[in-house]
């Protein structure tokens, strides 16, 4: 007889950014070694896990992207949940589920996340079931585990989309960046060039960009001013 229960799970799409570009951060699934797991090859995959019985949604964001990676403190939003019957239903993802699950087979809804973190600010590391945590860039994604290819996809079009209007691209930036690594952000996620006058002139209009008194140290080139984020001076 199949069974009706149903599991609700999270999952987190962490993007990171610096001067090499967007990357995503991906951990490995460790199957223990009992001799008969011994030979299953294992996947990539996005950090993700069960909720518990007592916790919210954000909550649990929060607790398994910390237990699998150590990573706290950082930005994230809820952008869409996932519910395909078959979604975890695939030979070699129960393989993997067996060897964490009592049931594996039964079914599992996932809400997602994604999280947005400045490469040079957080430096996560493994643990829990995380065999290994890997920042790999946009344009390398493997083959995941699960449906995680469309759960990042669907991320990634979720943080093009509100980039702009929901100043969300500083969670991307060093507290201190130039106006060049801003619009290379920007010409990054929304794969579009801009012309360096006018959206110079467009991002000092920004209250919420605060200019500093200091400029860039241990550059080869001209040091460039360094500008801040405020989100206390964003005007409605």
């Amino acid at each position: 007889m199949e069974s009706n229960a149903l599991h609700i799970s999270v999952d987190c799409v962490i993007f990171g950014y610096d001067d090499d570009g967007l990357k995503v951060l991906l951990i490995d699934q460790q199957l223990p070694y009992d001799g008969s797991s011994a030979d299953i090859q294992t996947q990539p995959q996005l950090p993700g896990d069960l909720i518990l019985i007592n916790e919210g949604l954000l909550q649990a964001a929060k607790r398994v992207l910390f237990e699998l990676t150590q990573l706290n403190g950082i930005y994230l939003k809820q952008f869409h949940a996932f519910g395909d019957p078959s979604r975890v239903n695939d030979d070699k993802d129960l393989a993997w589920l067996q060897s964490l699950r009592t049931h594996p087979e039964q079914r599992v809804i996932t809400v997602a996340y994604f999280g947005l973190v400045s490469l040079q600010d957080h430096t996560p590391k493994p643990a829990s079931f995380a065999g290994s945590v890997n920042w790999v860039d946009l344009n390398d994604i493997p083959p995941l585990a699960f449906d995680h290819n469309e759960i990042l996809s669907t991320g990634f079009d979720a943080l093009r989309e509100q980039l702009e209007s929901h100043h969300i691209s500083f969670e991307l930036l060093p507290k201190k960046f130039t106006l060049s690594q801003l619009q290379a952000l920007y010409e990054l996620v929304l794969d579009k060039k801009f012309d360096k006058r006018n959206f110079r002139k467009n991002v000092k209009r920004m209250s919420h960009v605060i200019p500093l008194n200091e400029k860039q140290q241990g550059v080869m080139h001209k040091p460039a001013q360094l500008f801040s984020f405020n989100p206390n001076e964003i005007s409605e």
